[in-house]
């Protein structure tokens, strides 16, 4: 049963795609269980990220699980039919590797994805959709991009997201020092982005949380304070840089309470970055005079101009990748072995088995206990090779070159070592 990848990514869709098809941490339980009792679904992990949503899974097809996801989107109103891609074999794993290890990623290296794929992996694990390929794949996976990291320069001089959206508000304000900064939700992107711009020691900082205590806490390592979410609309005016990333299904930001809270700055300009998908800040607010309002696509533009300059470390990557789907492939060859062993092993049990209980009962019968051993002995080896000699006996001439190939290759002609002589 192959394993396959199928999904949309920021390369194949564009955001208004992707926030329709992304699944919160909540949500991906329930979505794991509905897609792994899909016919011939044995695995599932979903992993679902701003810039993706894709389903590793093993599968005897795929197309109960396209039809899954397409059936996902049409709930939420979308055909991502133009938008999808799909791997098997080889191929998936390959783009796993590639995935984890930030070759994938909007920002060229980024280290965010590694984590976010293994809290995939574990929310798959706590869903009992993780099988033992999918986890001999994911924990590889992990190793592979831990290997790429090490290995080569492909995270070095990276231009992160935050980076970028520093620039960007220093470009339009010149001193932060001299703004007041609110964010909104306490998400990683908003932490990281917070932690470059308080560098520069705005004015001051607000924290917006659903939750006011956790908001507190996030706002205390800022220096800052924290109001609800409740309070957003009277307090939205006060604030000359936003950055918002909650996991919202719907807009947190309005255009309508956007347009009063610039009003109410009698047209100051205000600088949002949006991390968030599906997005925080309604779409047709980005029409409004003054408002500098940008998407996570819009900054991972801007960060890919400097892509360039990290292609020697990619393809570094890249060989490291080939060599380590080599490996991964032989691994899923020997396993294709592994219900032959396990029958082969069975048949020799049994005989064993048939052997030792006539002795038992010979020796229970008074009989010389050496030529028990030896007739045990021989009926094993005479059980053992029945069927095998029965086999070349009966093959034609190229069935039996084959049959001779496999005898010598699974009987080697040396003596065995010490430390398996008498194993059964």
């Amino acid at each position: 049963m192959p394993l396959h990848v199928l999904g949309i990514n920021h390369h194949s869709a564009p955001i208004e795609v992707r926030e329709g098809l992304a699944f919160p941490p909540e949500a991906q339980p329930d979505a794991l269980g509905t897609l792994a009792s899909q016919p011939g679904v044995a695995e599932a992990v979903l992993v679902s990220t701003c810039n993706r949503t894709e389903v590793y899974c093993r599968a005897e097809a795929l197309g109960p699980v396209r039809d899954w996801l397409l059936g996902k989107a049409r709930d939420a109103g979308l055909d991502i039919t133009p938008h999808l891609y799909a791997h098997s074999g080889a191929d998936a794993v390959r783009h796993a590797f590639r995935v984890a290890s930030g070759l994938d990623s909007m920002v060229l290296g980024e280290p965010q994805i590694l984590g976010q794929v293994k809290q995939s992996v574990r929310t798959a694990e706590g869903s009992g959709t993780l099988g033992s390929q999918l986890n001999r794949l994911f924990q590889h996976t992990f190793s592979v991009a831990k290997e790429v990291r090490t290995e080569t320069a492909i995270g070095e001089q990276s231009i992160s997201m935050s980076a970028a959206a520093l620039k960007l508000a220093q470009n339009l304000f010149g001193d932060i020092s001299r703004t007041r900064m609110l964010l909104i939700g306490v998400g990683e992107m908003v932490e990281l982005a917070a932690t470059y711009f308080h560098a520069q020691r705005p004015q001051a900082v607000v924290v917006a949380n659903r939750t006011l205590a956790r908001g507190q806490d996030f706002a205390s390592r800022f220096g800052g304070t924290a109001i609800s979410l409740a309070q957003l609309p009277d307090r939205l005016g006060d604030f000359d840089i936003v950055l918002t990333g909650t996991a919202s299904t719907l807009p947190i930001l309005s255009r309508t309470a956007l347009e009063r809270a610039l009003k109410a700055r009698r047209f100051r300009p205000m600088f949002i970055v949006d991390f968030a998908v599906p997005r925080d800040v309604e779409p047709e607010a980005a029409g409004l005079d003054d408002l500098f309002l940008y998407t996570i696509d819009d900054l991972g533009a801007i960060v890919q101009q400097g892509a360039g300059q990290r292609q020697a470390a990619v393809r570094e990557a890249e060989g490291i990748i080939d060599r380590q789907v080599g490996a991964f492939g032989a691994w899923l060859q020997s396993r294709s072995a592994v219900p032959a062993i396990v029958q082969l092993r069975a048949k020799a049990d049994a005989y064993r088995q048939a052997e030792l209980d006539k002795a038992r009962q010979r020796l229970a019968n008074g009989d010389d206990p050496a030529k028990v051993v030896e007739s045990l002995a021989n009926g094993l080896v005479n059980k053992i090779l029945h069927h095998p000699t029965q086999a070349l006996n009966r093959a034609r001439d190229a069935e039996r070159d084959s049959l001779v190939r496999a005898v010598e290759a699974l009987f080697p002609d040396e003596a065995p070592p010490a430390s398996e002589a008498g194993q059964p």
